[in-house]
């Protein structure tokens, strides 16, 4: 049995990720300052966790926090291409400088193992299909270019230190505990909210943009892959967590109907600034490097997520 890190364990993907590990049967600590995450999203596991209020940014809260632990899972971001382009100078602070601090005080403990969760937004405006690793980062918002920044500094440590980190590219990730509320929540958890109040989801452009949607499930089957991956693999470099599969708004408004027995068209309104118009991964370097493959594909997901909201909301 062994203790693992959790930044921004209280979020969407950080309390799904608690849970995964609880139950592979090791010990899990939340670092969390609930900024955007919720203390509500670990309820259920609250008396079997450890739990740190306090910011990534602050190296005698992380030291605290890294004490005794086999590895790091630094999932604490704050996220959101539009809140990026609205404060470019937080989503900075957070997700570069945080990152910095989780790494430096991993080096000085001597905690070997560090994944980082990254985004596709490095890709920005490639029209490459599938998106791949060998292209060279393009971000187009502030929100993607901190990530690209933490890639660097990853890879920068690794090569330096001899620190193991995994960098996972994530693509669009949706499932239970991912917040509809608010101005930066992402499009499932929105349309879904719309439809059980008998609402017209709004969708940003025309619907014909298409996305690589992940489930919660492969995220966290990815991340414990790389916390356990071969040393040799873990050198910085990103790899792509998706599905290798892509839908459009469009289509995903309409099985969204038939799934909840609904017959509301969506509302189109301008596009969103930084938003790219189509994504999908090539999965086979995380197939290769850590044994990576989605266990959950998009319309068993899907159902799965109504069914939490169903009951959650």
């Amino acid at each position: 049995m062994a203790n693992y890190l959790i930044t921004g364990g209280a979020g969407f993907i950080g309390s799904n990720l608690a849970r995964y590990i609880l139950n592979q049967g090791h010990c899990v600590v939340v670092l969390d300052n609930l900024a955007t995450g919720r203390l509500s999203n670990l309820d259920d596991i609250a008396d079997q966790i450890t739990f740190i209020e306090g910011d990534i940014r602050d190296p005698d809260t992380v030291a605290q926090a890294m004490q005794g632990c086999a590895g790091v899972s630094h999932q604490a971001a704050l996220g959101s291409v539009p809140r990026s382009i609205d404060d470019p100078k937080t989503s900075h602070d957070v997700n570069v400088n945080g990152t910095f601090t989780v790494l430096d005080t991993a080096r000085k403990l001597g905690i070997k193992r560090i994944v980082l969760a990254m985004s596709s937004s490095a890709y920005g405006s490639h029209t490459v299909s599938p998106k791949h690793e060998e292209l060279p980062p393009r971000p187009i918002s502030p929100y993607a270019a901190s990530k690209v920044a933490g890639e660097a500094y990853a890879q920068g440590f690794a090569a330096s230190y001899g620190l193991e980190t995994v960098c996972l590219r994530y693509f669009n990730v949706f499932g239970p505990y991912q917040d509809p509320n608010g101005a930066y929540a992402a499009a499932i958890p929105k349309f879904v909210s719309a439809l059980m109040q008998g609402l017209r989801p709004t969708i940003y452009g025309d619907g014909t943009q298409s996305r690589d949607f992940c489930y919660i499930e492969n995220v966290c089957h990815a991340n414990w892959l790389a916390l356990n991956a071969p040393s040799e693999q873990c050198n910085g470099q990103p790899m792509n967590i998706a599905c290798n599969r892509q839908i459009s708004l469009n289509a995903i408004i309409e099985k969204l109907n038939a799934l909840m027995g609904t017959d509301l068209p969506p509302m189109y309104t301008a596009e969103r600034a930084g938003d790219v118009k189509h994504s999908l991964a090539d999965v086979s370097r995380a197939k290769a490097m850590i044994g990576y493959e989605p266990q959950v594909f998009f319309e068993e997901g899907l159902e799965r997520a109504i069914g939490w909201y169903r009951t959650s909301l």
